[in-house]
């Protein structure tokens, strides 16, 4: 009827008809509806599913073009929502006996405790009677339409109805309307006949029948006369509740009254012409009318405003009612609330939770998820082949949280903070750092302070006795830059110690390798003075001009120069800086100095190894020349424990991380530092302050202990006639040999 009725623009005002298709204005043009459409109303049901926190629905719809279009929509709306459907079931009217034990079925196998209705009161009553017998009281059924003297409303094992209706109202006069109600004053309205015979419980005698005939029709009824009236009668059928579609029509014909009103009281240039003038009321055309009814607006009781859209739709309000068990085993209906679609976005949904009553006395609305909610510090892991709405709970990774339930995914903590054990909400970190409180930075404090104070005691040795020949012997001048520069290397392990800061990190690396480049350098030298020395003693040797101080002393410059220059290109390139490490440990943030440049730094550590190399070759090569104030043996076991110390140290750092890698690193120093003071000075300190003649020429020069001495007398023999009377003089003499503990000497 719309499709013909738009092609010669006749107006349409529907009370009843909520298909969405009618709105397309471009083929119904002259519908118009004083109700909302059912993308209003699913819209509505999916507001209502979310502030409940109902996720896992399930739809039964009535399989014709009302049912098909509705649950379409609703599974959309649902949709952007989030909710999920567990199925959807359509019900055609004609078999629908044939299709109840598959609606059995389907409802035992239900896990989702809502379930949304769009069918008509008499097939929902059909629905529940086939699943009679069936425990279906835990579900919840949202309907659309409901009113109290539903059928299905009062079934005794339907749990809970919540239904999304459109508004209701009063229509003025109506009671005063009833209560004059005659009917000679309309005979020709049979529908006043039929609702004098259900109000009264009478029959209108048919026509033919005598009056006062005895036809079977009249027996055990009564005739009615015409002449009852309904005042004092309670109509429960007529009420403000039931009337839904009665309230519709009159809103509807008043809407086509304040047209006709408009368009009687028009003036020129309101008119729906071209220029303005108005229509001639007595030769009305219906397209005109049409013109009016679009521009309707006006209100009607309790502040209702009824006006059309541009698809000819009117009001999107609802009211949420609740179906509630009143005494004595009755059932009514309470407003909890009210859905208006076109409120701002927060405030299209309104209900008072006071007023609702769940069966069973519960104070909350029961659940209606296919999985339980996450809670925090949980997240969302979708099953395979589900719909998103199922899912399983993990608990989130270390350093990542969930603060509210049902989160998808775990939230990152920022690099300053770490996850709590709840995986809740993020804590702060604490900067940490080797510090000199702590028992292992106090005990490497203690060590680097005590090792520096003996350096300078047996310096202070040297000094006092720089006379004597133990000292002379082993060029005093580098003793005192050897014993300077490791007095300086204990003290600079301090500077990894403590909070690190931009100075600290730049100084304590280069400072460290220069001052063991000035260390080694010193021992190098100290090596090549007793080599040189040797090979200067031997006839002819041109080693002698290489013997003056300063060419070793140059050598300490030179070496350590080339130290200086690469920390100077390190600190100018890549210098290192200060840094914090979040990763190492979750709840720390530990402060540490960045090398910068690790090619820089190993080439610093490189040159040491190289020089360390280097002595203990020069010094082992060296080890066995006759030189009573030879220490080569000694340097070479100071330089296997230094370049043990800083193999084992290499591989150490690489495998350590924070406060571990700057203690192995602190220890490594005062290791290979103590090494080089015990290995070369402690045994000449032992000489010189506990054997107090041990360091004289006299006592160098004595025999060792045990050996004898041997008189050789060479005597000229008879052999020897011959050499002498070749001119040559006889040797004569002794030659005085020491042979250390012999106690036997061979024959001849």
């Amino acid at each position: 009827m719309a499709r013909w009725l738009g092609l010669y623009k006749f107006p349409q005002v529907s009370y009843a008809s909520s298909v969405v298709s009618l709105s397309d204005k471009t083929q119904f043009p002259s519908f118009l509806r004083i109700i909302p459409n059912d993308q209003s109303w699913s819209h509505g049901v999916a507001l209502v599913l979310q502030y409940f926190s109902w996720t896992w629905v399930a739809i039964v719809a009535q399989d014709d073009d009302f049912g098909n279009q509705a649950s379409f929509l609703l599974s959309e709306e649902l949709k952007k929502a989030g909710i999920c459907r567990e199925f959807l079931m359509n019900i055609p009217n004609s078999n629908f006996h044939q299709k109840s034990q598959q609606i059995v079925q389907a409802m035992g196998t239900l896990s989702a405790k809502v379930i949304v209705v769009i069918l008509n009161s008499f097939s929902f009553s059909l629905m529940l009677k086939g699943l009679s017998g069936r425990d279906v009281t835990g579900k919840i059924w949202i309907r659309r339409n409901i009113d109290e003297n539903d059928i299905a409303l009062s079934c005794p094992n339907l749990s809970q109805t919540l239904a999304i209706s459109r508004q209701k109202g009063k229509i003025p006069g109506f009671s005063e309307f009833l209560d004059h109600l005659q009917v000679d004053g309309t005979p020709e309205n049979d529908y006043i006949k039929a609702f004098w015979e259900k109000i009264f419980n009478c029959k209108w005698p048919t026509r033919g029948i005598p009056c006062l005939g005895n036809s079977t029709e009249l027996e055990g009824s009564q005739f009615c006369t015409g002449k009852e009236h309904l005042q004092g009668h309670t109509i429960p059928l007529l009420t403000s509740d039931t009337l839904s579609e009665t309230y519709g029509v009159y809103t509807a014909v008043y809407s086509v009254a304040h047209a006709l009103q408009d368009l009687s009281s028009c003036e020129v240039g309101e008119g729906p012409f071209g220029n303005g003038m108005c229509a001639d009321i007595w030769d009305l055309q219906p397209w005109q009318l049409l013109y009016y009814i679009k521009k309707v607006r006006f209100w009607i009781h309790h502040g209702k405003e009824v006006v059309f859209d541009v698809n000819g739709d009117s009001s999107t309000v609802y009211d949420i009612l609740n179906g509630q068990e009143t005494p004595p085993n009755s059932f009514s209906l309470v407003n909890i609330g009210v859905v208006d679609i076109r409120s701002s976005l927060g405030k299209e949904l309104t209900i008072n939770e006071s007023s609702i009553i769940w069966r069973g006395g519960q104070s909350q609305a029961p659940l209606s998820v296919c999985s339980e909610s996450c809670l925090p510090g949980f997240s969302q892991i979708p099953r395979q082949g589900w719909p998103h709405c199922c899912f399983d709970c993990i608990p989130c990774p270390m350093g990542y949280i969930a603060k509210n339930r049902d989160m998808e995914h775990c939230e990152k903590c920022p690099e300053d903070q770490y996850s709590n054990s709840h995986r809740n909400h993020c804590v702060s970190k604490t900067e940490v750092f080797l510090g000199y409180e702590e028992p292992i930075g106090m005990a490497l404090t203690c060590a680097a302070l005590a090792f520096s104070l003996f350096t300078v005691f047996i310096l202070g040795v040297f000094v006092r006795h720089q006379g004597s020949p133990i000292v002379r012997s082993n060029n005093a001048v580098l003793s005192y830059i050897l014993l300077i520069s490791l007095a300086l290397c204990f003290l600079s392990s301090l500077l990894f110690l403590g909070h690190p800061t931009t100075v600290t990190c730049l100084l304590r690396q280069t400072t460290f390798g220069t001052l063991f480049t000035v260390a080694i350098s010193s021992i190098l030298s100290k090596t090549l003075t007793v080599v040189f020395a040797f090979q200067a003693t031997r006839p002819g040797s041109t080693m002698r001009k290489w013997l003056r101080p300063g060419v070793f002393y140059s050598v300490v410059f030179i070496l350590s120069s080339i130290q200086v220059i690469l920390c100077a290109i390190w600190l100018g390139s890549f210098p290192p800086f200060l840094d914090a490490d979040t990763h190492s440990q979750p709840e720390y943030i530990i402060l540490e100095c960045n090398e910068g440049s690790f090619v820089a730094f190993y080439c610093v550590l490189g040159y040491i190894a190289i020089l360390a190399l280097g002595s203990f070759t020069v010094a082992f090569l060296a080890r066995n020349l006759p030189d009573s104030f030879n220490e080569a043996k000694f340097i070479t076991f100071s330089m296997l424990v230094f370049c043990s110390v800083w193999i084992s140290f290499l591989s150490t750092y690489q495998s350590t991380k924070g406060k571990a890698t700057v203690a192995v690193e602190v220890f490594s120093i005062l290791t290979s530092s103590a090494g080089l003071l015990g290995c070369i000075f402690i045994p000449k300190c032992y000489t010189i302050l506990f054997r107090a003649n041990g360091h004289t020429h006299e006592w160098l020069k004595r025999p060792p202990s045990g050996s004898q001495k041997v008189h050789l007398h060479i005597l000229p023999s008879a052999t020897s006639s011959s050499s002498c009377s070749a001119g040559r003089r006889p040797i004569k003499g002794k030659i005085s040999v020491m042979i250390k503990n012999s106690k036997r000497l061979g024959s001849g």
